[in-house]
């Protein structure tokens, strides 16, 4: 059994003219949650609908759960659940209902698993509701109870935060980190927002113009790469606090910064306390010292900006 959950390999879609997917190589781990992550337009709903079988891709190969699509998308699909877009169900009946038609298709086990997935999305108390009555959030969490009937290995959800108050929206991180952490389930996000990604996901890709920008692990993601070692310093004598920190071979460089002094150290996090010392030797009082954290939005920023300007011709560069 392969370690990936999807595995493809130069993945290319064009619709006419146009190319959705543009070479294409991603890595998802089995048990874990990865986002895929770009702005509106950049291909994210395409490439889901493509490992689904949805769509057939013009170039590139994929492997679902270790098998190839579409050669064996039967086998692949049997341990899968998905939400493509806003999920979609019968209005006049109730949640309950909905599943239970699902249900009906899959077999006697996938109904054994009705109250459970509605306990798992917090719906048991409105199962016997009609849907038309559901709020958008509701009904995303609808959709992922009727994804847990197949009791996937895998699940890839398309956008799913959508409609969800800030409440709801932390309920769902957490439900996604209990079936990646507890259950052993993948979980695929496409997403353009950020934040959820960073705090829902192990790992990553930054998608943009249908193409991956970079992938990898959210804090390496974050951190551009960059392997150097930042501090925020705040003390009561900057001036003074300047002088010790850039005749110190612990630093590499420090300069005033808006919430006090921004230090790159010159070895590893754990010099921090040496710096610490040195300063309160000279007699600096040290009010703050703590590790500068990378944000994803950042670095998606400084990305998808660094694309926009290699997009611009060199004549309006001029």
């Amino acid at each position: 059994m392969s370690d990936l959950a999807i595995e493809t390999h130069g993945l290319t879609k064009r619709f006419g003219e146009r190319t959705a997917l543009d070479g294409i190589d991603l890595e998802v781990p089995r048990g874990s949650s990865f986002g895929f992550l770009g702005p509106n337009g950049a291909g994210k709903t395409t490439i889901i609908r493509t490992l689904l079988g949805l769509t057939h891709a013009s170039a590139g190969t994929m492997h679902v759960l270790g098998h190839p699509v579409p050669a064996e998308r039967a086998q692949a699909l049997q341990r899968v659940g998905a939400i493509v877009e806003e999920p979609r169900f019968h209005m006049y009946l109730s949640g309950r209902e909905n599943l239970r038609l699902v249900a009906a298709v899959r077999g006697p086990q996938a109904r054994a698993l009705i109250d459970p997935a509605l306990a798992r999305v917090g719906l048991s108390e409105r199962s016997e509701e009609k849907v038309k009555s559901y709020s958008m959030g509701m009904r995303q969490r609808l959709g992922v109870a009727r994804c847990l009937l197949a009791d996937p290995l895998l699940l890839i959800l398309d956008e799913p935060t959508n409609g969800l108050d800030p409440g709801g929206i932390q309920e769902f991180r957490e439900m996604i980190r209990a079936m990646v952490e507890q259950e052993g389930r993948t979980v695929f996000v496409s997403s353009h927002l950020l934040d959820e990604v960073e705090k829902t996901c192990d790992a990553a890709a930054i998608v943009d113009r249908g193409k991956i920008v970079t992938q990898g692990a959210i804090a390496d993601l974050a951190a551009g790469g960059d392997a150097r070692h930042e501090l925020t310093v705040g003390v009561d004598d900057i001036e003074r606090a300047l002088g010790v920190l850039r005749a110190s071979q612990l630093v590499t460089d420090a300069c005033p910064a808006d919430e006090g002094i921004r230090v790159v150290l010159s070895g590893e996090p754990q010099t921090a306390a040496l710096l610490n010392a040195a300063l309160v030797q000279a007699g600096v009082g040290v009010v703050r010292l703590e590790p500068v954290r990378h944000s994803l939005e950042q670095r998606f920023l400084q990305i998808t900006s660094r694309l926009d300007a290699d997009l611009v011709p060199e004549e309006v560069k001029a």
